[in-house]
Order: C-alpha cells, then sequence, then structure tokens
C-alpha cells in the first residue's frame, strides 16, 4: 500500500484498467457488492439517527419556581415565560384583573432574572413598585400582576440535580460512535466506487478528500467527547448528506471536488463560530439590526454588480470565486426575523420584519431568481406565525401572494410557459421538458440500487449536479438511497419542530423551525420539480447540491437546529450545566 502512494495519478488509471480487463469478473462483483452495502450502511446511518433524535420525549429544564397565591409552587421550565390569564401562558393567572398577556418573566445567559409589561391594562409591579418597560428582579422579590401577588423563588440544588438525573441523555439509545463507523464505512466505499468508475480519469484528490473528510469527522467527534458532548446526531445526518454531494461532485465534475471539500470545512467553521455566537441571547439579541442591514446588502450587491446564469442574476464573482450571496442572506434573514418573547408583542417589530422581507423578495424577483424569492416568502411565512401566531393574517398575506404570482407569471413569458409545460413535460421532452423528462428516466433506470456511483448518464445534462441531484441519486445510487437523504433532512426537522416544547427561547425557537422549513421546502422544490410533481425552480438540495455558497449555508443553517437541542450535554452552542451560587445552574 505505501509503495502505490509514490505512483501518478495516470499509473494507477492504468493499473486499474489491466486489473479490470484481467479480471473482470471480480470488478463485477466488487462493484456489485458495494451497491448494496452502500444502500445497508446508508440505512443503518439515517434509521440510527432517527431513532435516537426521535425516540423519547423532550425533558424539559428546571430554572426555578413561582410561589402562586394559594401557597402552591408553578415550575419556571423555560429562560421566557408569559404570565397571563391565556390557558397558553406559562405562568396562568385565572383572575380577571390579569391580561390574557399580562407580563413576560425573562432569564438571560447569566442568571439574571427581569420581568417585563406587556402594555397590560391593570399593570405590573415588582416589590410593589409599578413598571413600564422591563425590570429587573431576583429569587425572593414580590412580582404582581394584575394586583396578583407571586415571588420569584429559586430551584433548591438537589432538585436542580435530581431533574439532571433523570434526563435521557444523547446516545442512550444508539452509541454515536457506532454511527460514525458507519458512516466512515459508507465512505469508503463510496471511494472504492468511484475510484472504479473513474479508473480512467483517476486523480490523487478523490481518495485524499474522502481520507480527509473521515479524519476530519472523526477528529471532530473526539474533540466535543472530550468536552462532554454527547449529541452528534445533527452532525451526523450533515456529514452523511456532505457525503453524498461529494460523491455527486466526483460524478459530475471531480475538478470541483477540493472545491466542495474546502467549502463544507468553511461550513463547519460557520458553525461552530455561529454555534458559539448563538449561547449568549442577549449578544444574539444584538445582532438584529446587522443581520437585516447584512441581508439586504448580500442581495443588492448581486443585484447590481452580478452576473446572470440560468436566466437568474444571482452570481457574483469575488477574487476569481462564484458566489450565490443570497444563499448567505437566508442566514441572516433569520437572525433578523427571529425575536425573543417580550420582542414577539411589539407590533413595530413585526411591521419592520415585514418590509424587510417584502424588500427581499422585490430584490430576488428583480434578479429573475424567483425559486428563492419562494423560499424566502415560505421562510417569512413561518416566522409571522410563530411571532404572531395570527393564522388569518398570515394566510391572507399567502393569498395576497398567490395574486401577486399570477401577475408575475403573466408579466414574464419563458415563468409561463414553464407553468404552461408543468405535469405535461412529455409532451415538451425536446424543449421546456428536456431536464425533467431525462431525470425521470434516469431515475427509472437506476431502479432500487442505482447503477454504481459515477456510472449514470444523466450528469451530462445542465444543471444536473444542482438543480437535478435527486435525479443523479436516483440514478447512480438508487431509489432506496434517495430517499434515506429525504428522510435525512425530514429527520432533521421533526426533531427540531419535537424540541421546540422545551426550548430555552422563542428566538431559539422561531430560528430553528424557520431553518427546517427553509431546508424541507427548499428539497421539497428541487425533488418534486425534478420529477414534474411540481414546476422546476432551480434550487438546491440542501448538503447534496454541488456549489460552495449552498454548502456554507446549510452548515451554518445547522447551528440554528443546535441552539434549540436542549438535551443534556447534546449541544456545543449551550453551555454546560454548572453549579452557580443559590442552586442556579447555566
Amino acid at each position: 500500500m505505501s509503495s502505490l502512494c509514490f505512483l501518478s495519478a495516470g499509473q494507477v488509471s492504468e493499473n486499474i484498467a489491466a486489473a479490470m480487463t484481467r479480471y473482470p469478473q471480480i470488478f463485477t462483483y466488487i462493484t456489485c457488492f458495494i451497491r448494496y452495502a452502500l444502500v445497508v450502511l446508508a440505512l443503518f446511518v439515517v434509521v440510527s439517527c432517527g431513532i435516537s433524535l426521535l425516540r423519547g420525549k423532550h425533558d424539559k429544564e428546571l430554572w426555578g419556581y413561582i410561589s402562586m397565591p394559594d401557597g402552591t409552587r408553578q415550575a419556571i421550565e423555560h429562560w421566557e415565560n408569559v404570565i397571563g390569564r391565556s390557558k397558553r401562558s406559562d405562568i396562568v393567572l385565572n383572575f380577571p384583573s390579569v391580561s390574557r398577556s399580562h407580563a413576560v418573566l425573562m432569564r438571560d445567559s447569566n442568571g439574571a432574572w427581569s420581568v417585563t409589561d406587556l402594555r397590560s391594562k391593570t399593570g405590573t409591579q415588582v416589590n410593589r413598585k409599578a413598571i413600564t418597560g422591563t425590570s429587573p428582579v431576583k429569587s425572593g422579590d414580590l412580582i404582581s400582576a394584575g394586583g396578583v401577588q407571586m415571588v420569584l423563588l429559586p430551584a433548591p440544588a438537589k432538585e436542580q440535580e435530581e431533574v439532571r438525573r433523570h434526563r435521557i441523555r444523547p446516545g442512550f439509545w444508539v452509541n454515536p460512535a457506532l454511527i460514525l463507523f458507519w458512516l466512515t464505512e459508507f465512505q469508503i466505499f463510496a471511494c472504492i466506487q468511484l475510484m472504479i468508475a473513474k479508473y480512467d480519469s483517476f486523480t490523487w484528490a478523490i481518495p485524499g478528500v474522502f481520507l480527509a473528510l473521515i479524519v476530519v469527522m472523526w477528529v471532530w467527534y473526539l474533540v466535543f467527547r472530550a468536552l462532554r458532548r454527547r449529541g452528534f446526531e445533527i452532525d451526523t445526518l450533515a456529514f452523511f448528506l456532505s457525503t453524498l454531494g461529494l460523491i455527486v461532485t466526483v460524478s459530475s465534475h471531480p475538478s470541483g471536488l477540493m472545491k466542495q471539500f474546502c467549502a463544507m470545512l468553511i461550513g463547519l467553521l460557520v458553525f461552530i463560530s455561529l454555534g458559539w455566537y448563538l449561547r449568549d441571547l442577549e449578544r444574539v439579541k444584538k445582532l438584529r439590526w446587522p443581520a437585516a442591514i447584512a441581508t439586504i446588502v448580500l442581495l443588492a450587491v448581486t443585484l447590481v454588480f452580478g452576473k446572470t446564469l440560468y436566466g437568474a442574476k444571482n452570481w457574483i464573482n469575488i477574487g476569481g470565486l462564484s458566489l450565490q450571496l443570497s444563499e448567505l442572506a437566508k442566514v441572516t434573514f433569520i437572525l433578523a426575523g427571529a425575536a425573543t418573547l417580550e420582542r414577539l408583542f411589539a407590533r413595530r417589530n413585526m411591521a419592520l420584519f415585514i418590509v424587510l422581507a417584502g424588500m427581499c423578495v422585490i430584490v430576488l424577483a428583480l434578479q429573475g431568481d424567483y425559486g428563492t424569492a419562494l423560499i424566502f416568502f415560505v421562510t417569512f411565512l413561518v416566522i409571522a406565525f410563530l411571532r404572531s401566531g395570527d393564522l388569518a393574517s398570515v394566510s391572507f398575506i399567502a393569498a395576497a401572494a398567490v395574486f401577486g404570482g399570477f401577475l408575475v407569471i403573466r408579466a414574464k413569458p419563458y415563468i409561463a410557459n414553464r407553468f404552461a409545460a408543468w405535469r405535461h413535460v412529455w409532451e415538451y421532452s425536446s424543449g421546456l421538458g428536456y431536464q425533467q423528462t431525462r431525470t425521470m428516466a434516469a431515475a427509472a433506470s437506476g431502479g432500487l440500487f442505482g447503477l454504481g456511483a459515477g456510472e449514470g448518464w444523466l450528469k451530462n445534462i445542465g444543471a444536473a449536479s444542482t438543480d437535478l441531484v435527486f435525479g443523479i441519486l436516483c440514478e447512480e445510487m438508487g431509489l432506496l438511497l434517495a430517499l434515506m437523504a429525504v428522510s435525512a433532512v425530514l429527520i432533521l426537522a421533526v426533531f427540531t419542530f419535537k424540541s421546540a416544547s422545551a426550548a430555552r427561547s422563542s428566538y431559539y425557537v422561531i430560528a430553528a423551525c424557520a431553518a427546517a422549513c427553509l431546508m424541507v421546502f427548499q428539497m421539497s422544490l428541487n425533488v418534486f420539480g425534478s420529477v414534474d410533481i411540481l414546476p422546476l425552480t432551480g434550487v438546491t438540495f440542501p448538503f447534496v447540491s454541488t456549489g460552495g455558497s449552498s454548502m456554507v449555508a446549510c452548515w451554518a443553517l445547522l447551528a440554528f437546529f443546535k441552539a434549540a437541542d436542549t438535551r443534556q450535554n447534546a449541544s456545543f452552542a449551550i453551555r454546560l450545566e454548572r453549579k452557580r451560587k443559590g442552586g442556579d445552574a447555566a
């Protein structure tokens, strides 16, 4: 093996070709075995992560108590708690003098408490002094909402320890190291398959990148395991999808393999940096305005200086690199749109976000990037509903947008033509339906287990590795593995929605749910558009489609998932619990 490393790529190519000529039957058995093994290993990885993430309930944390007027205590299980008469309030006070949403009791990252009056009719007091806006409170202080008096009490250290001891830790159901081992086997077999398929154009970058990916993955695990972290399912699914992206890159244009791998490494750094930044809620709240400005700047720069590709002006060249800044704008848009609980009741705040969303959609429409504009709009609807809870208003906005969409279709003939071909692509197989018909034919030829990585022909169609990547997966890796890629994204989303009830702050809930909906909707447009269930919109499959900007953005969005994951010692985006004076825990 050591002597093999001194061979040139051409010599390795010649040796593989000679071996295939001399032992064709053996290579047939090897490739056949790998095709089936890849599906089985992918099944182990995705199902194991799904079991670990979705099985069982999400245990809530204990941050203190509120002593009620009747002498009972109510546990405080979040950093943000609505006090009010509504049954949906966290602290319910069923008294006529209390407003439905009267006040918000909040805790910051350092353990300090505050109470904010929500423009209630009867007012809020702290230690019998009326407050306007926000007032700090500490353990033992008297809080009065509409004349109903409560006392903020700390949680005894023994009770906090008891709660921690009974919470299920990640890795309880499935060993994360075992899942990572299966993923490593998947990567090794995929690399071997690609080396055989690409023997005539072999390059050392193929085994080099896959070896580097395995090293990065295990270093990632060992470092965070040494830091007492236990939750690796989200990261593992992302590594699995990124591996599929590297396979697609090798199959479609091997020269871009190093660039795609470097984009993944940059995405990892962004993932760590953003996750670390999200640990401090007070710091994050200060980022809203800069994030909103960054969103507009990223889109406006592309509108002014971008170049048109495939009918959309969504690419910009910076230092010889082609970047799609709208991908990065998705991250800053969510950062700007999410809000803490006391901000959700400020109408001015919501109005400003509506303005921001409208500007983003208009700029994207001017660029001709209607697929991304649709993704931004759906993300806006999710954030708007989570911020307001007003389904009627959100439905009205959606209806108005549908009407505007019809006007755009009438004003843009090429979009109207695309809709005209929708569900009738076989009638336009040489024109408007060229991409979808080829995708469906290639997907059908792959069957359940695929032709083998690198063995397909769909990669030769324009935009196959981005807009039609689901077809490449079906053709080369098989329908079963392609569906596992879809399942991986869905598992991440379902876990995020399920964990929302235990999240510490509404900011983390809104950001994570918005990121999850964005990923699922974008994946749906890619998958259903490529097989003519939906119109082809030209958007990417998260992590899998080639493109450095998309890869970096997807890893960045995962930081929101991590920030909402409050399982004990699961996430590096949440500080480890440690005892503080007075029995509080960080």
